[in-house]
């Protein structure tokens, strides 16, 4: 599968400084900052600084530095924001997923009790 990234997106430009945030974490590797919109109490967003389009893309492509630094800006995102009774994570992925920016992104959603994720 090819992955084109488009470094027009909106988490591109954030990263760039371009438009600003509401920055929880950052590291060497990822940038971590509240959603806009968000659906709960605790709504984080946690991205790459690296160009990866999807979670296959960045699991596929991103080197084993930015991983572990991806996974620890999440691990900190979630004691930052105590999300210690429980929390969901969520990674959209391309249409079928409803990925709505197309740069890897990771959903931090908590605060409250959540109710099922799918309906059967």
């Amino acid at each position: 599968m090819q992955f084109e990234y488009d470094d027009q997106n909106i988490f591109a430009k954030i990263l760039r400084g371009e438009i600003p945030n509401n920055t929880v974490y950052e590291n060497d590797h990822a940038l971590a900052f509240h959603d806009i919109q968000p659906q709960a109490p605790v709504h984080v967003l946690v991205i790459p600084k690296g160009a990866y389009v999807s979670l296959d893309h960045f699991a596929r492509d991103a080197s084993a530095a930015e991983q572990a630094g991806f996974m620890q800006a999440v691990a900190e995102v979630c004691r930052i924001t105590d999300v210690s009774d429980g929390f969901r994570a969520i990674c959209n992925t391309r249409s079928h997923g409803v990925q709505d920016v197309p740069h890897y992104h990771m959903h931090i959603i908590g605060g409250k009790q959540l109710g099922r994720m799918l309906q059967a």
